[in-house]
């Protein structure tokens, strides 16, 4: 999970600077902030499944739909106080970065081990 977590943060940041690049300085704030409302929830959930895992008994189902109850109502609410406290928001880079890096997961699903 540490290496999901590892590559949401490198597609965050060059998904911001190839906006910032190609839109501005808005646009390299905006990307950045949507990939961050994508990261930090899936930090969080990671934490807690770790945590949660070396607890004695492991893990249990509740403690995943929780935890992913939890990450979408972050995912949400980062959403929500980004739009409400940055009335600049260039939309096209916040919704982009953040499908990117939401996705970002597929590198490592195809990366081949020997």
């Amino acid at each position: 999970m540490l290496r999901i977590i590892l590559l949401q943060l490198v597609t965050t940041v060059v998904a911001a600077l190839v906006a910032g690049m190609l839109g501005g300085l808005p646009a390299l704030w905006s990307a950045l902030l949507g990939g961050i409302c994508c990261l930090v929830p899936n930090a969080l959930f990671a934490l807690r499944l770790y945590v949660s895992a070396r607890k004695p008994g492991g893990t249990n189902p509740m403690t995943f739909f929780f935890g992913e109850f939890f990450k979408i109502a972050t995912t949400f609410a980062l959403m929500g106080a980004i739009v409400w406290l940055y009335h600049g928001v260039n939309w096209l880079a916040f919704v982009l970065s953040f499908i990117v890096v939401l996705k970002s997961y597929f590198i490592l699903l195809f990366r081949h081990r020997p």
